[in-house]
């Protein structure tokens, strides 16, 4: 695999989810850790001014955008809005399953659906790094 740490943009359910960002985070954290989380979280409650254009800015250093799949995901408003605005930037997404025994429904338009494991992630770079524009 490249040495170039890959830069993720985490696309997850604001009111739903956050622990799951902060948990991927948390593995990013990691020594061994091949990516670098770019956070720039919508607040659904009360989304900040110019949030959109921020997180198109974010997005666009993005080398992958991951969707975290929860039970509601597949009709959060901000999700919708990143993997709309990750489509017109032409990032490459993938979506993981935040809960191994909880219901998820995959995000339309989203990539491919992958289960949360250090294993896929790994994969999920290893393949962003060999093919930067495939779209899954």
């Amino acid at each position: 695999m490249n040495t170039h740490t890959r830069k993720v943009f985490i696309s997850f359910d604001y009111d739903e989810d956050r622990s799951l960002k902060d948990l991927l985070i948390g593995q990013s954290r990691n020594p061994d850790c091949p990516f670098e989380v770019i956070d720039a979280s919508l607040k659904e409650s009360a989304p900040e001014d110019g949030w959109e254009e921020k997180a198109r800015v974010r997005m666009a250093h993005a080398d992958v955008v991951i969707v975290i799949v929860g039970k509601k995901t597949h009709r959060a408003s901000g999700v919708l809005k990143e993997v709309a605005l990750a489509r017109k930037l032409r990032k490459r997404m993938v979506q993981i399953i935040g809960h191994k025994d909880g219901p998820h429904k995959r995000v339309t338009g989203a990539g491919v659906l992958y289960r949360w494991t250090w294993g896929n992630l790994q994969k999920i770079l290893d393949q962003t790094s060999s093919s930067e524009r495939t779209s899954l």
